[in-house]
């Protein structure tokens, strides 16, 4: 994955959390609840592009956002 495409899934990431009214300190807790062993700080790196995001967080971030997979990525048409 290149880091522009990282930086925009991120970004899309922090859309939809904010979207549900939830923080980063709330959505890494609820990831935790369910074994998703993931800090505040990870999720905010992956937010910004800093950090890879892991298939298992991907599927623990849809449930808990109640969102497709096809609506975590973001549209890299342009």
């Amino acid at each position: 994955m290149n880091i522009e495409y990282e930086k925009k899934l991120g970004n899309n990431i922090r859309q939809l959390r904010t979207h549900r009214q939830l923080t980063q300190e709330q959505l890494s807790a609820r990831l935790q609840i369910i074994g998703i062993d993931i800090t505040r700080s990870a999720l905010a790196k992956i937010e910004v592009g800093q950090r890879h995001i892991y298939p298992d967080e991907i599927k623990g971030i849809c449930d808990i956002l109640e969102i497709s997979y096809e609506q975590i990525f973001p549209d890299d048409s342009n």
